[in-house]
């Protein structure tokens, strides 16, 4: 864990609004000069604690209906298996996000595609040949009421 003071929160909080804002702007607003938040925002980028700048889109408008959870159970757990297993699904770029979970699954994937023709071919064509699977059970988003990737600064 990397220590943050107060001027490091508030950097982090106001890129996490607006990751286009200048060095200048986040300066003004923190009533700082410019030279220190280029250097903390350096220090974090090289600390790990900012992983990359990125545009959020909106994933309707760009043709992207249909958002599914999927649970899947492997039928063999050694590390190899665990491994094997998501080196396969994570390489598709449908699969926004890809979690070793507990309880009666072992990975819960986000996946995002057009509609459910597409969610079809993606279990017929890329899914169903990853070696290892036992059990696959789908959830379909039917509504989003809440997405953010902001974090909370604690």
């Amino acid at each position: 864990m990397v220590s943050l003071d107060k001027t490091d929160k508030a950097i982090l909080r106001l890129l996490q609004e607006n990751a286009k804002l200048t060095i200048k702007e986040m300066a003004d607003q923190l009533h700082l000069s410019t030279t220190p938040i280029f250097d903390r925002m350096k220090k974090l980028e090289k600390n790990g604690v900012i992983k990359k700048h990125v545009s959020l889109l909106d994933a309707k408008k760009i043709g992207s209906n249909l958002t599914v959870f999927v649970l899947i159970s492997i039928s063999k757990h050694g590390k190899d298996a665990l491994n094997g297993f998501v080196a396969a699904v994570t390489k598709y770029p449908e699969v926004l996000e890809c979690h070793h979970v507990s309880g009666d699954a072992d990975f819960l994937l986000k996946i995002l595609l057009k509609d459910i023709e597409a969610y079809n071919q993606f279990i017929l064509d890329k899914l169903s040949v990853i070696p290892n699977i036992g059990k696959v059970e789908s959830r379909f988003s039917l509504s989003e009421r809440k997405s953010t990737t902001a974090i909370q600064i604690l």
